[in-house]
């Protein structure tokens, strides 16, 4: 390769290289949206321990893991878990649970958990007519 070609190539490749960068591709954000999107990730965050805690007070309540499952949504994202927000940093899970091996919800449990872990047993026992569910 001719030495003009060589540098035409170099200089093509380190426009392109020194061209793109991130300051360029990523749109500026103002500080309120960086504040806004860590608010959700922390309210997410907090809201998944509230539902792991609550799980694992009903299977503690209800004697283990080899006692007692709750029910699917109690494992999954934690936005589409059975809960309410309190709205004083509180939340409420009200959810069924089975026995291994069984298909057939048989106890319900009411569980509020505090943003700081705080957990509060409601209800634990036979699934109320007037359930959710």
């Amino acid at each position: 390769m001719k030495l003009t070609t060589r540098l035409a190539c170099l200089l093509a490749l380190s426009t392109l290289a020194v061209g793109v960068s991130p300051a360029f591709s990523n749109p500026l954000r103002s500080s309120q949206s960086e504040f806004t999107d860590i608010t959700v990730i922390s309210n997410n965050i907090e809201l998944n321990r509230a539902k792991n805690l609550a799980r694992q007070a009903a299977e503690n309540t209800n004697g283990g893991l080899g006692e007692y499952r709750a029910e699917a949504s109690m494992h999954g994202a934690s936005a589409e878990s059975p809960f309410v927000d309190n709205g004083d940093g509180t939340w409420t899970f009200t959810f069924q649970g089975y026995k291994p091996g069984s298909s057939v919800y048989t106890v319900e449990t009411v569980v509020t958990v505090s943003q700081h872990g705080r957990i509060t047993v409601n209800y634990n026992g036979r699934i109320r007519s007037s359930s959710r569910f």
